[in-house]
């Protein structure tokens, strides 16, 4: 089983525009450009910016690439819901030590939540206790 790459902020907004474009079934290849005309509204990121990071992302292996006469596209080689669960993972052992229940703890009592995410909660928490 393949690692899954450690992926920075800034390379998250550009998986991010690959993880909409892709379906149960099909990746849609993208080009760099394509990428920063997604990423346009929500940074001031340049085009060449945009290509760094693209290429920091082929280097990883979250993405990879094909020719397609003078264009590359590119297309995730790893899924969002992976790269949530290693970062989720990574971001437990450095804050909390590894333990669950802290970080749980701290955020029920730190966060407003509405009584419909707390009835959510409470559904969640029912069936994991169920098995």
């Amino acid at each position: 089983m393949r690692s899954t790459p450690k992926i920075s902020n800034s390379e998250w907004h550009i998986m991010r525009v690959f993880w909409e474009n892709t379906t149960d079934t099909a990746n849609t290849p993208l080009s760099a450009n394509q990428v920063v005309e997604a990423l346009a509204d929500e940074t001031t990121w340049k085009s060449r910016t945009v290509k760094t990071l693209i290429n920091r992302l082929v280097k990883k292996g979250a993405l990879e690439y094909q020719v397609d006469g003078r264009s590359y596209l590119y297309t995730p080689t790893v899924r969002e819901d992976e790269c949530l669960r290693e970062e989720s993972r990574s971001f437990l052992k450095r804050t909390f030590s590894g333990a669950l229940m802290p970080m749980l703890v701290h955020f029920i009592q730190d966060e407003k939540l509405s009584n419909d995410e707390i009835d959510e909660l409470t559904r969640l928490l029912e069936e994991k206790r169920k098995g």
